[in-house]
């Protein structure tokens, strides 16, 4: 999206206002989700960001006729205060003490405006756009603003097509078909399986709307969707046939041939509603988490079985294929990242780079691979007191120039067509202060203390999770992002349904899982540090206690020990990055030329 200035924001608000008044809405609410209820998406739905000009990818915005809030995490606080000054928006921060609930907010303005619930003619009534909010969230708003007085959510508005004049088109990209030489199984198998679950639920149908779940079900990959290799469509499955709702534009002759040979039938992207509607089953599988509330709220069957897809489960642990092609897309993503690392050493002193022209050159190395496809997410090069700033994406206004001096966080993926990676990597770019060596130290050694663990299998991401923070909680130090995440096969590179966080995930750790390992430490205005590898669940032994796991690194690139502290280091710690030093030196060297290979070797040295 086009940049977006303080009037900008000013006017829009006045054209929604307009519409409220002519509508009598006391509010509207403009979640994060598109109508797949996804973490990233289309240009054509970010509404949030358009009324608001907050561009994380996780908030909601709120309006009234006099007022204006947005409630995001932990991790968009400090940018999200830079988006939002000189806006009337109110920064809401979630999960910190005297926050309001969005209802409760609501809720007092519509008290305290015009006489007693005065405004918009007396309106106890709230808008959201029912086609882009999950129907999980829809009933707990419902229920949240009736206890506030009495008000009312209406759901059967879609306010946007009325006043953003310049809106994105729904993306029109051609859907591609994934071989199976890089999926591992192939649609055949993956139906059959996915009907059995069915089966096992006592259910004859399910509306699929996750994008990477449909991408996965179906092994077809599109472009529809920013870094992420995925489609807009919805897939509606039943015990005897399915059927793939997109625009038909998208279908090349090869994927409807594909399509057909399948037993995938086609039709338009909108006929979803009706055919939901129509279904005379007994019961229809919906997740209420993952379906707009539109589409769920359309079921005129018995009953509806509001669950997890199983598709989400089985995606996420990945076949002896994918967890090959993981290895062999870490090797070359690594062998980019040593080529720009070596780059970087030399470049800084020389002057004139700045957080964009790093990420420029990181990009331009991995595209030098034939098999990159894409960046996997918009590349986070901090410099510094940016480096506090959890999810800072440079901007022309924000770059910061670079001196070979400080710290550089650099957070970065690509896509492959055999795997998605996820690293980053804290660079001090020359001398640095004390207290950035003892955080960076702590920062590693929960890291490695992570990636050491062996755990029962079934334990669930949130056990984890505190042996990441041990030594940093010793400190008084803590991080408010979760310490890893699933990672797609060719696919989003946050991925579930597991997650290693603080907050309770019930799903378990099985092997053959990717996980993410990304503790931080964040010190607003000074610095911030994250170290992070991509992991593989991996069986340990077998006991009279049951089934052990630990984690296999995926990710090959050296680790900067100029910021350690090296008596911070337990022996196990040291010898950990030691071994993993090795194992990078040994599988990256055969990638390398003469001069990168020896610059790698020093950035191997034992510790």
């Amino acid at each position: 999206m086009t940049m977006t200035t303080t009037n900008d924001i000013r006017e829009r608000l006045s054209a929604l206002r307009q519409e409220m008044r002519r509508e009598s809405l006391g509010a509207f609410i403009f979640p994060s989700t598109d109508p797949h209820c996804g973490e990233y998406v289309p240009d054509h739905w970010k509404g949030r960001e358009w009324i608001s000009g907050f561009d994380g990818s996780a908030g909601t915005a709120v309006v009234t006729l006099d007022g204006a809030a947005l409630w995001t995490d932990s991790r968009y606080f400090l940018a999200a205060e830079e988006q939002l000054e000189g806006t009337e928006f109110t920064l809401m921060r979630e999960r910190m003490d005297g926050t309001p609930t969005i209802a409760e907010w609501i809720g007092r303005r519509l008290a305290t405006s015009g006489g007693g619930r005065g405004i918009a003619g007396g309106s106890t009534e709230v808008a959201i756009d029912g086609m882009v909010c999950p129907a999980a969230e829809v009933f707990r708003l419902k229920k949240e603003l009736k206890a506030q007085g009495g008000l009312t959510l209406r759901t059967n508005l879609d306010v946007l097509s009325r006043i953003w004049k310049d809106r994105p088109e729904v993306p029109l990209n051609p859907i591609t078909i994934h071989p199976e030489k890089y999926a591992g199984e192939s649609c055949a198998s993956k139906m059959e399986r996915i009907r059995a679950a069915m089966r096992a639920a006592n259910t004859g149908a399910m509306l699929v709307s996750t994008l990477d779940d449909i991408a996965w079900a179906l092994n077809l990959r599109g472009t529809d969707v920013h870094c992420n290799p995925v489609f807009a469509a919805y897939l509606f499955i039943t015990d005897t046939d399915a059927t793939l709702f997109t625009d038909p534009r998208k279908l090349t002759p090869d994927v409807t041939g594909y399509l057909r040979d399948n037993g995938i039938g086609v039709s338009g992207y909108a006929d979803v509603k009706e055919t939901v509607r129509r279904y005379d089953g007994y019961s229809i599988m919906m997740d209420g988490e993952q379906t707009p509330y539109t589409l769920y709220n359309s079921v005129r069957c018995r009953e509806v079985i509001d669950r997890p897809s199983p598709i989400g489960a089985m995606k996420a642990v990945k076949n002896d294929v994918e967890i090959e092609g993981f290895r062999r897309a870490m090797a070359r993503d690594g062998r980019a990242m040593v080529k720009w690392l070596r780059w970087l050493e030399t470049a800084v002193p020389r002057g004139g780079e700045t957080e964009l022209s790093v990420s420029a050159k990181l990009r331009e190395l991995r595209a030098e691979d034939p098999m990159f496809r894409d960046i996997s997410f918009d590349t986070i090069a901090a410099y510094q007191e940016h480096g506090a700033i959890v999810h800072y994406e440079p901007t022309p206004a924000s770059d910061k120039p670079l001196r070979p001096e400080g710290l550089l966080l650099v957070d970065s993926g690509a896509q492959y067509p055999d795997g998605t990676t996820d690293i980053t990597r804290t660079i001090a770019l020359g001398p640095v202060t004390e207290e950035q060596r003892r955080i960076y130290t702590l920062v590693l050694k929960g890291h490695i203390q992570l990636q050491m663990l062996r755990f029962p299998q079934g334990a669930s991401g949130t056990q984890l999770d505190a042996v990441a923070r041990r030594d940093l909680w010793a400190a008084g130090l803590n991080y408010m992002h979760g310490t890893g995440h699933g990672v797609g096969s060719y696919l989003n590179v946050h991925e579930g349904p597991h997650q290693i966080r603080q907050e309770y995930r019930p799903a378990p750790l099985t092997a053959g899982m990717t996980v993410t390992c990304e503790p931080g430490i964040y010190l607003a205005g000074r610095f911030g540090v994250r170290i992070e590898n991509t992991l593989l669940t991996v069986p340990h032994m077998e006991t009279e206690f049951g089934r052990f796991l630990r984690f296999e690194t995926l990710t090959l690139c050296p680790i900067d020990t100029a910021p350690v502290i090296d008596s911070m280091l337990n022996d196990e710690e040291r010898r950990w990055l030691n071994d993993y030093h090795l194992t990078v030196r040994q599988r990256l060297t055969p990638l390398l030329d003469a001069a990168d290979a020896e610059w790698l070797r020093k950035a191997t040295e034992a510790v």
